[in-house]
């Protein structure tokens, strides 16, 4: 789904000290996947690239082709970005996660949720669900909550907000966790606002971490973010 340019209000001015100061940022035009990574998508990875599959990958909760693959550590990630682009011929990545945040609001600044202000009011799953199981927000995108944490581009600072950027913040230029966002099928209440930010370290690999894909519309209004050393 492309995301047109333009402005967007990020970050809450109630929320917790990271997810403040609430401020205005501009992002070029993207394009972002509808839905994180499945299983049926990470197995043409797997096969064109001959990488290991992820450690959850024949675990019966977690083989069904539609949900989220999981387990997948951030360099991962990067790498079936990379190989995707090699296939299409254009440019894939990891969201930042001010373009994952301004997707997921879906041109909605004010909503608490990507469908809206209301809780769901389930808990944890069982599972992963599939990644078309849940409400799309108003751009059409799905399981930005309640499914699975997602990877972005972005070093982890709480206080990124007082001193990004105002147009396509790229991130701190380096740290030692890697920002997530989304909430997550595993947690107590998995329902997180589209605001809220987590992270963790790049090297690890969470049965409830995935992630999805976004693609510059004009490459040369891409941002770009150092990369964590590739993984053994």
């Amino acid at each position: 789904m492309e995301v047109p340019p333009g402005w967007f209000w990020m970050g809450w001015e109630t929320g917790p000290a990271p997810e403040r100061p609430r401020h205005r940022v501009w992002l070029s035009a993207f394009a972002i996947a509808r839905h994180p990574v499945t299983n049926a998508e990470y197995a043409c990875f797997l096969a064109a690239s001959g990488a290991m599959p992820p450690a959850w990958w024949t675990h019966a909760d977690f083989a069904d082709p539609e949900q989220p693959v999981v387990g997948v550590a951030w360099a991962e990630a990067a790498a079936f970005c990379d190989w995707l682009s090699g296939v299409h011929g254009r440019r894939f990545r990891l969201p930042t996660e001010a373009e994952w945040e301004k997707a997921a609001r879906g041109g909605v600044d004010a909503a608490r949720f990507p469908w809206g202000d209301a809780h769901p009011g389930t808990g944890r799953a069982e599972r992963p669900p599939r990644v078309t199981e849940g409400r799309p927000n108003p751009l059409g995108l799905q399981a930005l909550s309640g499914v699975c944490h997602e990877w972005c581009l972005d070093w982890e600072d709480a206080g990124y907000y007082a001193v990004s950027p105002e147009r396509n913040p790229p991130g701190p230029p380096d740290g030692t966790r890697r920002v997530s966002r989304g909430g997550a099928w595993r947690h107590q209440d998995p329902w997180s606002p589209v605001a809220h930010r987590s992270s963790l370290p790049p090297a690890l690999r969470y049965s409830d971490y995935g992630f999805r894909v976004v693609s510059p519309v004009s490459p040369g209004d891409d941002i770009d973010s150092p990369r964590a050393p590739s993984l053994p």
